[in-house]
């Protein structure tokens, strides 16, 4: 399985990375957002906001698990830290092959639920601001928008 890496120095420089990314999401994306706290989640999804061109301001739906935004495409956030019980069953099916994007942070959480096919993105903290992301795609069309991001 391929793996793709960029290192960010700063949250600007994760949010436009993430901006860049957006541009090349199709309705029905899934992606799976792995990291400690800190490591630029939330900061991730907001610039991947700003390139599905939504106004409305983006933050971690840590307590209501998921949050729903408008733009070019809709853009589920599921943060799934605080979900008792993996197997619950809290249509998330209904988000992964819905009409927008899902981005879900805590991801592993949830492994059985999610789709198989996806782009996994590990979040990893260096120092206070730099960031190193590695991608993980699972199926072709996840392959195919790394090859796009990163030619």
């Amino acid at each position: 399985m391929n793996q793709y890496e960029i290192k960010t120095s700063g949250p600007e420089e994760t949010d436009l990375f993430a901006e860049k990314l957006a541009r090349f999401l199709l309705s029905g994306d899934v992606i799976a957002l792995e990291g400690d706290l800190g490591a630029g989640k939330t900061t991730f999804t907001k610039g991947l906001a700003k390139g599905l061109e939504i106004k409305k301001t983006v933050n971690s739906p840590t307590f209501t698990i998921i949050k729903e935004y408008k733009g070019r495409m809709p853009l589920y956030h599921m943060d799934v830290y605080r979900v008792a019980d993996a197997y619950e069953d809290l249509g998330f099916d209904e988000y992964f092959e819905g009409e927008g994007v899902t981005v879900v942070e805590w991801a592993h959480l949830i492994e059985e639920q999610l789709p198989a096919e996806l782009l996994t993105i590990y979040l990893y903290r260096e120092d206070e601001v730099n960031r190193r992301m590695v991608l993980v795609p699972k199926g072709k069309r996840y392959e195919q928008l790394c090859k796009e991001i990163f030619s």
